[in-house]
């Protein structure tokens, strides 16, 4: 998200001049919008030399079921709380509903920032 700052204008309307330009780390960055497709990933940059591995796009989950955890295939996103349009054009990210074969799972990573998909099996009815 970028930042916008604060208002360039005083309660009374005066202007405000910026004391400073923002810093390469004030700057925010669009959300990466983590499709459900073939595999695809983005390296960054981030503070204190290390980086991000961002998923661009995925179809693979590690999912978890009573304690044991499986690689398996996302068949479908079918639920987003974040954001219902999501599940309609089958982004993922933290909390969304995915369909696998080991059943529904609640995505509990955030695969913008750290480029996998990480669940857990959960009771989950869609609603039709």
């Amino acid at each position: 998200m970028q930042d916008q700052g604060r208002s360039t204008r005083t309660k009374t309307g005066g202007r405000i001049h910026p004391h400073a330009n923002k810093k390469k780390h004030q700057l925010g960055n669009n959300p990466t919008e983590t499709q459900f497709d073939e595999p695809s990933y983005r390296t960054v940059a981030g503070r204190g030399n290390t980086s991000k591995i961002r998923a661009l796009a995925t179809n693979v989950a590690n999912v978890t079921t009573e304690g044991e955890t499986e690689r398996v295939e996302i068949e479908n996103v079918v639920d987003n709380p974040a954001n219902p349009n999501y599940a309609r054009r089958n982004i993922i990210t933290k909390g969304a509903i995915i369909e696998t074969e080991l059943g529904f799972a609640r995505v509990t990573s955030r695969p913008g920032q750290t480029g996998q998909v990480n669940a857990m099996t959960v009771d989950y009815e869609p609603e039709e």
